[in-house]
């Protein structure tokens, strides 16, 4: 079953396993630059797979805060991804695949530097939502705008925890008008010399952003 907005290059997939690694199709137009899937009928990890880093596909685990792996796994293309865990005849799976869309979200990485002049990461677009993960062992980071109406920004959550929102760290990110600049030396968003992904969404999608 699979539900697919292609303007907004998201689309919802379910299926169960057939005791074979599968090719599944993901209803958008384009290749799924990252996916987060998981079995729904047992205990499981959130496993993000993407393309963003070197073209290759790697994961990491959302609820968890493993480095990057190597996928084996064939890349996806414009009208499927293999789905290689769905090993079992009973398993039910889901699936949320993403691709970037110009003005309304993003999907990439940038290199951590240390210090408070950190990265500028180019979104073309405001953010109002940002998820960011080194690829070394460390939390995902979540951070808004609707938490966070000014910058600095450093209230944050953690998709990788169950803790309550975070504000201990208090120069994470700003956030501005064609997309967000890296503060402080904090490892979770700017460990030095290590390739962060990040997802990004805009606050006001298609050209009407505005200056922060």
């Amino acid at each position: 079953t699979v539900q697919a907005n292609t303007d907004a290059g998201f689309s919802i997939i379910k299926w169960t396993g057939d005791g074979t690694t599968r090719t599944i199709g993901h209803g958008l137009t384009k290749t799924p630059e990252l996916w987060i899937s998981r079995r729904i009928n047992t205990a499981d990890n959130w496993l993000t797979y993407f393309t963003v880093v070197d073209g290759t596909l790697d994961y990491m685990y959302l609820n968890l805060t493993n480095a990057l792996s190597g996928s084996g796994i064939t890349l996806p293309t414009s009208t499927v991804f293999t789905d290689g865990l769905s090993t079992g005849t009973s398993d039910d799976r889901i699936c949320y695949a993403f691709h970037s869309v110009e003005s309304y979200s993003k999907f990439g990485i940038y290199t951590g530097n240390g210090n408070a002049d950190g990265t500028f990461v180019y979104t073309g677009f405001r953010p109002a939502f940002i998820i960011v993960k080194s690829t070394a062992s460390a939390n995902w980071e979540l951070f808004d705008t609707t938490r966070s109406p000014s910058n600095v920004i450093g209230i944050r959550l953690f998709p990788s925890l169950s803790n309550a929102e975070n504000t201990g760290e208090a120069n994470c990110i700003d956030i501005v008008s064609n997309g967000f600049k890296v503060r402080g030396a904090y490892v979770g968003v700017n460990q030095n010399a290590t390739v962060h992904i990040y997802m990004a969404f805009a606050e006001a999608p298609f050209k009407y952003a505005n200056a922060r």
